[in-house]
Order: C-alpha cells, then sequence, then structure tokens
C-alpha cells in the first residue's frame, strides 16, 4: 500500500533517471497539493543524505503538514466539532507514518522554493501556503529564493487549476 516513504523513494528514482538523461538541463520538483509533501520530502533526503542541491522547487496549493491539512479540509469541518475527532482523524495518520511535513522539510532546503496559491482554494486554505512560505522565509539564509505568489479569485483557479494559467510560464520563470 502507498506511504510517504514510498513516495519519496519513488520521487528519488524518478529523480535519478531524469537527471541521467537531461545533460545540463535543469531539474526540479513540482508538487501539488498532497504531491507538495512529497516534493519537500524528496528534496530533503536529495540534499541530507547525497548533498545535491535541487535546481528548483515548485509547489503548488501546498500546506504545512498533512495534520494541519487534514483539520482544514472541508470534508472534515462537519467532524472538528466532535470530541476525539484529532484522535480518531487526525492522529491516525500519524500512526500511519503520514505526516508530510512540508514546514519542517522547507526549513531545511537551500535551493530555490515557488510556492503558488489560489485565494479561491476551498480544498487547502491559502493562509496555509501563506504560513509556509513565512516558515521558509523565516529560515532561509538567501531571502530571494522563497517566492510566494497568490492568484486571485477572479481567475477562478481553486485548488486543481493555477496550471490553466497563462501567465504561470512567465510566474515560474
Amino acid at each position: 500500500h502507498p506511504t510517504e516513504s514510498g513516495f519519496t523513494t519513488d520521487v528519488l528514482a524518478l529523480y535519478d533517471w531524469a537527471k541521467a538523461r537531461s545533460g545540463n538541463s535543469h531539474v526540479l520538483f513540482w508538487g501539488h497539493s498532497l504531491g507538495t509533501g512529497i516534493a519537500t520530502n524528496a528534496a530533503r533526503k536529495l540534499q541530507e543524505e547525497r548533498g545535491v542541491q535541487l535546481d528548483a522547487v515548485v509547489l503548488e496549493s501546498p500546506y504545512t503538514n498533512i495534520r494541519e491539512a487534514a483539520a482544514h479540509i472541508p470534508i472534515t469541518k462537519i467532524y472538528r466539532q466532535f470530541p476525539g475527532f484529532g484522535y480518531l482523524i487526525l492522529d491516525s495518520l500519524a500512526l500511519g507514518n503520514m505526516f508530510f511535513r512540508n514546514d519542517e522539510n522547507v526549513k531545511v532546503l537551500a535551493c530555490p522554493l515557488l510556492i503558488l496559491h489560489a485565494e479561491d482554494d476551498a480544498v487547502l486554505p491559502p493562509h496555509l501556503g501563506r504560513k509556509l512560505f513565512e516558515t521558509a522565509r523565516s529560515t532561509y539564509k538567501d531571502k530571494t529564493k522563497v517566492k510566494f505568489v497568490t492568484f486571485p479569485e477572479k481567475l477562478g483557479l481553486g485548488h486543481d487549476y493555477i496550471s490553466f494559467n497563462p501567465e504561470l510560464p512567465t510566474v515560474v520563470k
């Protein structure tokens, strides 16, 4: 069954494959939603275990950590009021070794980091992306390597459609 460790291992294998074929091209990790935790895990492992710094990490619709994300996603709203919500729902993620600690991972990274969030994201609230940005910015030695870009609600990008924005290539560059 899928695990956080397994996802990270898969991304590292994909990185090795891409790097072997990329020549001098840039290689970056781009994670969306849950994938942001996988991207930061893999980037951190590369940096700490192999001494390799990625060319960049892009986090689209991120969160701080899976526990905080689960506490804010709309589907849990009705259950948050009941006693035991933290234990039954949030703590069960930890029991399954599912942490996806973007907030801890970005404290270690040194590569350029771009965080993208739509103001109308109804799945992961933009304040989680902002909080992650503040965490990264407070720990990065070179503050210019950390960027946070929000997309106005009027664009209707929500949680899943930032990649549809025609301005995205310019933003990423």
